[in-house]
């Protein structure tokens, strides 16, 4: 009886992976239909807003009117590249003061890493505003720092020290470090450490160690902040507006001037879109360097 059994169950076609098929077929389309939604809302809030941008920074009369202002007046160029400058510069001061703080919460913070972590995090929960006219109340001329240099008598009278290009740097590493750190962390914490116990115990010196393994382990996460601190400071016009004084002109204070004073939304688009181009770049040279390292 069982070997009777167990012949019609060989004779018997199993249809439970035709069923199988079909609810997986059934469970691809539904998914389909459910990003649908997502599509729209990115077609009707991105692409379509930045297309009519990039229309827009085109006149009738002359399409290249704007762009050749941009690129061959002097003024505008100087714009341009001080744009480049600044972001390059603030770039590598988040990178050098957001790396070993990024180290010490790998490494060194234990458990009170999450400490850390939310100390990190909670300026960017305070709006940006904020946080840049913070440094005006500390450093005008009645501020908190020009009031203690004076009583303790370091200073003869108060000095303005807002409305500086430092001041503008500083408030950038203020609002941008934070995501410095962030992009290096999430790398560093994936990095074995073995890998570095091992180079140790052949006789690398902890120099060493950190230059030939750590290092290059973490570039992924360098990359990452870099690029997202170049794009972020390209359109930071509130800190070169509030802590600037007009001695620091970007790209994104001009656009912000031109949409508010001058009403010229064309060039104020052709304008934007040379910031978006910038992120483009950014973005690519990311991609491929990943794609070096060989993530797909």
């Amino acid at each position: 009886m069982m070997t009777q059994d167990l012949a019609l169950a060989l004779d018997t076609p199993d249809k439970r992976p035709a069923a199988k098929e079909r609810g997986s077929k059934e469970f691809r389309i539904a998914s389909g239909m459910w990003t649908l939604p997502a599509l729209i809302f990115l077609l009707a809030f991105f692409v379509f807003p930045l297309f009519a941008n990039v229309l827009r920074s085109f006149p009738g009369d002359d399409p290249l009117q704007h762009y050749r202002t941009l690129f061959f007046d002097p003024y505008y160029l100087n714009v341009v590249w001080q744009t480049i400058k600044v972001s390059a510069i603030a770039t590598a001061a988040c990178l050098m003061l957001g790396y070993p703080v990024a180290y010490f919460m790998v490494r060194f913070a234990g458990k009170w890493n999450s400490l850390f972590v939310f100390l990190l995090i909670a300026p960017l929960l305070t709006s940006i505003i904020m946080r840049t006219f913070g440094w005006t109340v500390l450093f005008s001329r009645k501020g908190l720092v020009n009031t203690v240099l004076v009583n303790v008598g370091l200073m003869d009278k108060p000095v303005n020290m807002v409305n500086t290009e430092i001041m503008v740097y500083v408030g950038l590493i203020h609002v941008l470090a934070p995501f410095m750190v962030l992009s290096i962390t999430s790398v560093l914490q994936g990095v074995n450490q073995s890998l570095e116990e091992s180079a140790q115990i052949l006789g690398a010196s902890k120099l060493r160690t950190f230059l030939t393994v750590t290092l290059p382990l973490s570039l992924d996460g360098i990359a990452t902040g870099c690029i997202l601190v170049f794009v972020l400071t390209n359109g930071s016009f509130l800190t070169m507006l509030l802590l600037g004084g007009g001695k620091v002109t970007t790209l994104s204070l001009l656009i912000f001037q031109q949409f508010t004073l001058t009403q010229n939304v064309g060039f104020a688009a052709a304008m934007g879109n040379v910031l978006l181009l910038f992120a483009l770049i950014g973005m690519a040279i990311q991609l491929r360097f990943l794609r070096r390292k060989g993530v797909r």
